[in-house]
């Protein structure tokens, strides 16, 4: 039985963010994400969740300076300690939210940077991660992203990402499989989800290549979910795509999935 979480960064955006939540759970949504909590207070989120009967699936540490374009400073020469502090923060808040994964982003580099080195820092600030995330419970995943969407992100291809776990050697350090990223990087999904699904932690969904509702466009997402179901995944899926029009009225594919028996909706 999948379980879909709302992915409320992109969704719902015709709400303010904090009434979002409930907008989700009416439309029987059990889990959300987002990008980051950080605008507010950790019990706040934790409330709204308790009061809407959600589960927190994931979000994402602090990145940088978003507004200015960091996109993630885990593999950031110099950034070593800053990345520590927002493990530290990422942690603080999810030990009330109750989330047990969190995402950390790479970030950018240029062609003219050492790439070497980018992955060594990389490999080091993840080790850290990891180790601190266990002793709460949780689970660190990193995303390969395509580099339309994002110019210039480290982390791009599935195969990459699986490696730069193994050689980390955390047990709680997995991929967030985003088959939105995967398809315009690479192709082949379905096959890509049967070789890794040992190492991922987290799905994301979305339409190609508009990014919008996931019944829309090249990727056939009714075998693909089939699929993963059939593997026995049994994280969160989280939807995150840009509605073409209202959240509610382009929810078709999962009310389709629920008549199909492969999800269960909230009542």
């Amino acid at each position: 039985m999948l379980r879909f979480a709302a992915n409320l960064s992109m969704m719902y955006v015709e709400h303010d963010f904090l009434d979002r939540f409930a907008a989700a759970a009416k439309d029987g949504f059990s889990g959300v994400e987002f990008l980051f909590p950080y605008d507010y207070q950790p019990q706040e989120i934790k409330s709204r969740l308790e009061a809407n009967g959600l589960t927190q699936a994931l979000f994402n540490a602090p990145p940088g300076d978003w507004a200015v374009g960091e996109r993630g400073i885990a593999s950031l020469p110099g950034r070593q300690d800053e990345f520590k502090r927002s493990i530290d923060t990422a942690l603080e808040y999810a030990a009330v939210i109750g989330n047990q994964t969190l995402h950390v982003m790479a970030g950018l580099i240029k062609p003219d940077q050492d790439r070497a080195q980018h992955r060594a820092v990389y490999l080091d600030n993840l080790s850290y991660a990891a180790h601190q995330a266990e002793s709460a419970g949780l689970t660190v995943v990193i995303e390969p992203i395509n580099t339309r969407n994002i110019p210039g992100f480290f982390l791009n291809r599935q195969d990459d990402a699986q490696a730069i776990c193994a050689e980390v050697g955390a047990p709680n350090l997995k991929v967030q499989f985003d088959c939105y990223h995967c398809q315009i990087v690479e192709g082949d999904v379905a096959v890509k989800l049967k070789r890794d699904m040992p190492g991922i932690g987290h799905i994301q969904i979305a339409g190609v290549p508009e990014r919008h509702e996931p019944d829309v466009g090249e990727l056939n997402y009714p075998y693909l979910l089939k699929l993963i179901d059939s593997l026995g995944y049994q994280g969160w899926i989280g939807c995150e795509y840009n509605p073409a029009g209202a959240t509610s009225a382009g929810l078709g594919w999962l009310k389709a999935l629920a008549e199909q028996g492969l999800t269960t909706l909230k009542k």
